[in-house]
């Protein structure tokens, strides 16, 4: 697995597609609202910003102008970070979801790695409020890691259950996928792993050539758990995500007043474990993901990210 020894890649979700400012008045809707929260979180010390587009009244959005008008916000106000586009969806097309990895070519998109029941449940009202079918299929999976090989994208395999960790070795094997990996385990999610640190140990140990620090992983902890597995990750030698899409809540039990504050609880502690916060540049080593400097990159006038 990652090394306790190599910095941890700190991630900010900065906006999820279910809540909403009535939620959390933090979770931006707005170009200029994104780029204020990467701010503060960039500032604090992520090196990885996770996008989920939304449409300025806040509506989700799979639109390559939503996704381009936030990430060149972004990057006009930070300068360089790795950016980490969302293709999960549910009901809308593998074309579409491929279609802003095309134009907009990010560091790096997320790939859920299996199917599964999702759910959200109320324990007020004793049943579920929100459930479906989560469809990953290998077929959308592989079509998915082609693209992304097509277009120098890094995938980040999300892993909501172990059976999602099995995945990986015929990938590997078949030369879907190559390494270094970056595995994020997302634990939490009803119809997925609980989100407890017992389970974070197995399933982390279970990543294709983890133990001699080939590939890397992190952990993704829904809701207040969030810190817990943090910390259980930090212990392991894993990679750590926070922001808004996933928690609202410091461990006092206030909530955020930006992502930032996450970020900066995070990097606390980060270094009370005895381990340093990546910068960019390492994140982008780390995870063989091209330096701007190196590469020379510019953002073009459609918004994709050229070679000049």
């Amino acid at each position: 697995m990652s090394r306790f020894e190599d910095p941890v890649i700190l991630t900010c979700a900065i906006s999820g597609v279910v809540a909403n400012k009535d939620q959390c008045p933090a979770i931006p809707y707005t170009p200029e609202e994104y780029a204020a929260e990467a701010r503060r979180a960039v500032d604090e010390g992520a090196s990885m910003i996770h996008i989920h587009a939304r449409q300025p009244d806040g509506t989700p959005s799979h639109e390559i102008e939503d996704f381009r008008a936030i990430t060149e916000a972004i990057l006009a106000d930070v300068g360089d970070v790795v950016i980490n586009y969302s293709t999960g969806a549910i009901g809308v097309s593998v074309e579409k979801r491929l279609s802003y990895l095309r134009e907009l070519r990010p560091d790096v998109a997320a790939l859920n790695m299996g199917s599964m029941n999702y759910a959200k449940y109320s324990r007020r009202r004793k049943e579920f409020v929100f459930t479906t079918v989560f469809e990953n299929s290998f077929e959308t999976i592989t079509t998915f890691l082609a693209a992304m090989s097509e277009l120098g994208i890094r995938p980040e395999h999300e892993c909501f259950d172990l059976g999602h960790v099995a995945s990986l070795p015929p990938l590997l094997d078949m030369g879907a996928v190559e390494g270094p990996l970056q595995v994020s385990c997302v634990l939490g999610v009803i119809g997925g792993a609980p989100a407890t640190a017992e389970v974070l140990d197995f399933v982390s140990s279970q990543i294709p050539d983890a133990r001699d620090g080939a590939n890397h992983w992190g952990v993704i902890g829904i809701s207040r758990e969030q810190w817990d597995l943090g910390a259980k990750a930090l212990e392991l030698g894993g990679n750590f995500r926070v922001g808004l899409e996933d928690n609202f809540y410091l461990p006092s039990g206030e909530m955020a007043e930006s992502n930032g504050e996450l970020v900066a609880h995070a990097r606390g502690m980060i270094e009370s474990a005895g381990r340093q916060v990546a910068g960019v540049d390492q994140a982008r080593a780390l995870l063989d993901v091209k330096q701007a400097s190196d590469a020379e990159e510019s953002v073009s006038g459609d918004g994709a990210r050229v070679e000049v």
